[in-house]
């Protein structure tokens, strides 16, 4: 369980870090062409920035903690912060219309929950 754990946040911090390195340097314009960055239309650059630093954080919130042994509780919270992100994401994917991004962000949404329920549960960093 400890190895499907630490392998689903650093699944999850990848898609992270990914997300995050193109929402905080990608130019707006350039995601809003991208399949799937349609939403980028619909709001600032600001937005689309601070978006990415969260993801950036939650990249290594994800991992850095529990690695070093040092305020390691901050992994599954950072979880739960991923999945009320993927919830904003698949409204914003919903309203556009966009299944297949709905789809993806469900996934990445339970991957962030099991993380959460097995760092706080059974395989707490705590315990």
């Amino acid at each position: 369980m400890n190895l499907a754990l630490w392998i689903g946040a650093g699944l999850l911090a990848a898609v992270a870090l990914i997300g995050g390195i193109s929402k905080t340097f990608v130019p707006k314009e350039k995601l809003a062409v991208v399949h799937g960055g349609g939403w980028t239309e619909d709001v600032g650059a600001g937005f689309v920035k601070t978006l990415g630093v969260l993801e950036l954080l939650a990249a290594v919130g994800l991992i850095l903690p529990a690695a070093v042994d040092i305020a390691p509780v901050l992994a599954p919270v950072t979880a739960v912060c991923w999945v009320l992100l993927m919830v904003g994401a698949m409204v914003t994917h919903g309203r556009l219309g966009e299944s297949k991004f709905v789809v993806l962000n469900l996934i990445y949404l339970a991957l962030a929950a099991f993380v959460a329920w097995g760092r706080f549960g059974p395989e707490s960093f705590t315990g």
